[in-house]
């Protein structure tokens, strides 16, 4: 019997009388396959469905699996699930495993949730901007429509307390669980060594030295692939098999990975954080933790969230070390020393308060609320980020000036999409490339397909040309997106990438530049000369690593000046650019066409206007400072004055400043400064 059953009776009395609830477990108590099925039974549920979400469509699919597997029937009969590019659900179907943003979007359909009885956020301690949009509509249509349907947040990790008290001071349900004693071993790693060295060794080691399976948690697809690489050539014992697993992976390649292994055989799971929760892995005893994850941090000066390769919480790898022990007795390697794991952040930080609030944004006016004051919230989003999504929304013709949904918002919040490129496919449709446009989209949403590779015209190619489930699901996604955005046909060509792509990010169209390119808000970013891309005069830029001075990209598509100015010529700028030369005093002005920072062409002035000059000679003084201009020996002296009065001032306030600066005969006050009279 898993832990958690012995909670149950708890829970389901404590659901008797209220609709909501808190559960909490341990990794490995079950909760996540035995609590759907045990209010099946409840009087309240009666012939409802139960949603169970999942912050992982991995996740979903494997609970799904497990839970139909227990009553002997197949996944789609009583349990199924719905994840984007995947679903398996039937007439008969009584539970249903959704990932977040699939139920976002049942509930825009239907606010009323006609037919389901209860909701259940699992894993909700990984605070997705999803996970907490989702609960807090779904206590929006409890108050409004549906006060019987029921509500229960679970978690193994989680201020509990803070959740009961959001959900009206609900009950808390505490399971105790069960977890095999787990051995801690630190073995710090040489920070001048590549992380796939360090891990594949360790794993090496651990092999040598221990009984089971392992499971190695790494911070993306690029450190589990070349760890795989060394460890394939490396280990001697044949019965090992190195599996990775992360989410750009196709669901046959994902479920092989947390399958059993064979008899006789034992697998090392190269794993990112999708491993954490949810999934049991059969056989895993041994866990190495190299304790760093990556995280979406949303930039707002180039519209994008990149990822950042940051240290894991205490909460995380707690949950971690836990995998090793399910089962029976396990042994964890940190790749850290012990003293390091005081200064971790006891959780992750929950991501609304680091993401792109632009979606959450759309969502929340299609509810009809665009102030995210009127729902409740665990942690509310941040002013300054929602002040930006706004904007962004405004400027795609979204929302009107007054902050209302319009009727391109409208068809912009019905595609699975972000905003900018569900804007992008609704302007292409118009110019016949939604075909083109809707593949950019899923390439851009779904890592990995298509490659890796720089040029998206080449991704595009590659992910026309790739079998498997996953990509044929998401070329059929594609036809479908595109055909709800109003366009036909099916035929395009990746020539035009760079200019369809546009739509989505004018403000990423970049021009070459000292062996990069300066993009149109004013960033600069970096591309490998060996890329035959850097060589085209412009590009639109798609997705860059790193910050501000270091950013290398990673996905874009050429543009020409002509697309150019054919698609946002109403944008561009025309002025004039005056300089003075300090040596000899000459001024040499030049016309200037610009797209946002982003110069176009330019070319000579031979004659100045007096605002020109005049413009001229502001911008040098506010560039070289006020030495440029000829002082004499008074005006030295009046400035000096007045820096001193300034100084005053900002010290003693204008009233002490002035009884300092001023003589105060009994005839009044007379200035002693004579700047003062001017």
């Amino acid at each position: 019997m898993l832990p958690v059953q012995s909670a149950l009776p708890e829970l389901l009395a404590a659901l008797e009388s209220r609709s909501e609830a808190v559960l909490v477990a341990p990794p490995g108590a079950g909760k996540t396959t035995r609590v759907p099925p045990a209010l099946l039974g409840a009087a309240w549920a009666a012939e409802g469905k139960i949603i169970l979400l999942s912050p992982r469509r991995i996740a979903a699919r494997a609970a799904a699996a497990r839970m139909a597997a227990e009553v002997g029937e197949r996944v789609g009969d009583t349990v199924g699930y719905r994840v984007r590019l995947d679903s398996r659900v039937s007439g008969r179907t009584r539970i249903e495993v959704v990932t977040e943003g699939v139920f976002t979007r049942l509930i825009q359909t239907d606010p009323e949730l006609k037919g389901v009885a209860a909701i259940l956020f699992d894993e909700f301690h990984e605070r997705s901007i999803d996970g907490d949009l989702g609960l807090a509509l779904a206590r929006e249509a409890q108050g409004a429509f549906r006060p019987d349907l029921r509500l229960i947040v679970m978690s193994a990790t989680l201020d509990a307390s803070r959740i009961a008290a959001l959900l009206a001071d609900a009950p808390v349900v505490v399971s105790e669980g069960r977890m095999y004693p787990v051995a801690l071993r630190y073995s710090p790693r040489d920070p001048r060594s590549p992380l796939e060295d360090e891990a594949a060794s360790a794993v090496r080691a651990a092999m040598r030295e221990e009984a089971g399976s392992a499971l190695v948690f790494l911070p993306g697809a690029r450190e589990i692939e070349r760890t795989a690489e060394r460890l394939r050539a490396a280990l001697t014992d044949k019965s090992i098999d190195v599996r990775p697993l992360y989410g750009a992976m196709s669901p046959a390649d994902q479920d092989a990975a947390i399958a059993p292994a064979p008899e006789g055989r034992r697998k090392v799971v190269l794993a990112t954080s999708i491993a954490e929760t949810s999934l049991t892995i059969e056989g895993v005893r041994i866990v190495i933790d190299a304790g760093l994850a990556r995280r979406p941090v949303f930039e707002p000066g180039l519209g994008l969230s990149r990822l950042e390769t940051v240290r894991a919480s205490q909460a995380a790898i707690t949950q971690r070390a836990g995998r090793a022990g399910r089962l029976e007795p396990g042994v964890c390697v940190r790749l850290w020393s012990e003293g390091e794991t005081r200064a971790l952040p006891a959780f992750d930080r929950p991501e609304i308060l680091d993401a792109d609030l632009a979606s959450l944004a759309l969502d929340l006016a299609a509810w009809g609320a665009p102030d995210p004051a009127a729902l409740a919230w665990l942690d509310p989003p941040p002013k300054p980020a929602w002040a930006e999504a706004l904007a962004l929304l405004k400027r795609v013709g979204a929302l009107d000036e007054n902050g209302a949904l319009t009727p391109h918002g409208s068809a912009i919040a019905a595609l699975p999409l972000p905003p900018r490129l569900a804007h992008m496919v609704i302007a292409a449709a118009a110019d016949g490339e939604a075909a083109l446009a809707a593949r950019i989209a899923l390439v851009l949403t779904e890592q990995g397909l298509g490659g890796r590779g720089v040029d998206l015209r080449d991704r595009l190619q590659r992910f026309g040309q790739e079998r498997g489930q996953r990509a044929e699901a998401a070329r059929g996604l594609a036809k479908r997106i595109a055909e709800r955005a109003g366009g036909r046909g099916e035929s395009f060509d990746v020539e035009r990438a760079g200019a369809v792509l546009a739509w989505a990010y004018p403000d990423r169209i970049a021009k070459a530049r000292g062996g990069g390119f300066l993009m149109a808000n004013g960033r600069a970013a970096a591309m490998d000369a060996a890329e035959p891309l850097s060589q085209a005069p412009y590009v639109v830029i798609a997705d860059i690593a790193g910050s501000a001075g270091r950013a290398q990209t990673l996905l874009a598509a050429p543009i020409t000046l002509a697309e150019i100015e054919a698609r946002f010529g109403d944008g561009i700028e025309t002025r004039a650019s005056v300089t003075i030369d300090p040596a000899t005093g000459a001024m040499r002005g030049r016309r200037i066409r610009a797209l946002g920072r982003l110069t176009l062409s330019e070319a000579p002035l031979e004659r100045l206007s007096g605002a020109d000059l005049a413009e001229a000679l502001l911008n040098a003084v506010r560039d070289d400072g006020l030495a440029l201009l000829d002082w004499d020996e008074a005006a030295i002296q009046a400035r000096a004055r007045l820096r001193s009065y300034a100084r005053l001032m900002a010290r003693l306030g204008p009233i002490g400043a002035m009884r300092r600066c001023c003589k105060a005969p009994r005839t009044g006050l007379r200035p002693h400064l004579p700047a003062h009279r001017a």
